[in-house]
């Protein structure tokens, strides 16, 4: 078994002025290798600190990834914190630096002396040329353990990733092992309930099953280890055949399904369109289903609201155009709880539910989004053609 660790670098990280979206493509390009990634961290731009990660993560892991801090700038500290996790000095290359000056001069550019340390590596290090950067990468292979240190930018590191780093891991390792993932997404009913249901599953070693709670909503993640991603597809759906059954109706899709996506796909196959109202959701609703409702007809107003809580009796002045589906969510808060209303009409049947909880504000107001859209759902369901 092989096992790997990311560190993502950077103080930005920490102060959360950018998102990383690096540690989520490396720990799926793990998974289609089949290394275990146990852990992630992000640390500062701190050479001691990064240092310090980086032994730490040699204690457990056989492929430790570094991202970040590789440019040209004083504190870009990456270099030297690998450097002193292995105790030896920075050595400047000068093919390293040839690289780096001529990529500068394609760019009609001249690089000034701080570019000049982005050609210093860990002596012992060997580099990764970047032909879509000024920053060249390295790895530094112990016998035991490989540290791959890649540049932040994100386009930079996938390229990296693709073309030179997986192909390498796969021949430093000989990794034969592929990890794939199927979800099972559902809504409407709790975390703990669907743990009752899948108690058994949950403890299976290979497939394992795990359970994710959003809002309103439950992922149940089957993750399969096998030699050949047939073998995997055969495993995941051998354990997915006999999970389905068990939920029901809330089951709702699979992998990249989302729910505003079934939605629309229930009112696209019925050939319906559909008005919306939401009232105190401050156009969570709207904003969550109006990039999927582009192909047919579909009214959504989101604020203002009637004073009084809006019904359905009130379509003619809620609504400005006929529809086959009408559905008002109102939400009303305080700082106990929430009280969501909905009412539903589809052609002359209707229906409406209530529903309460907690949570800070911006929660409610997806967990509301959430309930009204599995509340459709659930309803549009009963209107498909029977096999």
């Amino acid at each position: 078994m092989t096992t790997g660790e990311v560190i993502a670098i950077g103080t930005e990280l920490l102060l959360g002025e950018i998102q990383d979206t690096n540690i989520r493509f490396i720990a799926r390009a793990f998974r289609n290798l089949g290394i275990d990634m146990y852990r992630a961290s992000f640390v500062g731009d701190n050479a001691v600190r990064i240092a310090q990660a980086v032994q730490e993560a040699l204690q457990r892991a056989d492929v430790i990834i570094t991202s970040g801090g590789l440019g040209p700038t004083v504190d870009d500290p990456t270099r030297e914190a690998i450097a002193l996790a292995f105790g030896v000095p920075l050595e400047f290359r000068p093919e390293l630096w040839q690289q780096i000056t001529e990529r500068y001069q394609r760019a009609n550019r001249t690089p000034g002396e701080n570019a000049r340390r982005q050609a210093y590596i860990p002596k012992g290090a060997v580099p990764i040329e970047n032909p879509v950067g000024t920053a060249p990468a390295f790895y530094f292979d112990t016998g035991d353990h490989v540290v791959i240190s890649l540049p932040g930018v994100p386009r930079e590191l996938e390229f990296l990733m693709e073309k030179t780093v997986i192909p390498y891991l796969r021949q430093r390792f000989g990794l034969r092992e592929i990890i794939k993932t199927r979800i099972l997404r559902t809504a409407g009913i709790p975390e703990s309930k669907i743990d009752e249901w899948l108690a058994d599953y949950e403890r299976f070693s290979n497939p394992t099953v795990g359970l994710s709670a959003h809002p309103g909503m439950v992922d149940i993640r089957i993750t399969a280890k096998a030699t050949s991603e047939d073998e995997a597809n055969q495993m995941l759906e051998a354990l997915a055949s006999k999970i389905r059954p068990l939920l029901g109706q809330a089951l709702y899709g699979e992998d990249e399904d989302t729910l505003a996506g079934v939605v629309a796909k229930l009112l696209r196959t019925l050939r319906w369109s559909v008005n919306i109202l939401e009232c105190g959701l401050d156009g969570t609703l709207a904003k969550t289903i109006e990039s999927v409702f582009d192909e047919f007809e579909a009214q959504i107003n989101p604020e203002p609201c009637p004073e009084e809580k809006p019904s359905l009796e009130q379509e003619s002045t809620l609504f400005e155009k006929l529809a086959d589906v009408y559905l008002i969510a109102s939400l009303q808060s305080n700082l106990e709880k929430a009280e969501l209303d909905l009412h539903l009409r589809i052609q002359e049947t209707q229906k409406s539910e209530k529903h309460y909880f907690g949570g800070p504000p911006l929660n409610r107001r997806i967990w509301a989004t959430n309930i009204a859209l599995d509340f459709l759902r659930r309803n549009l369901i009963k209107y498909l053609p029977q096999d």
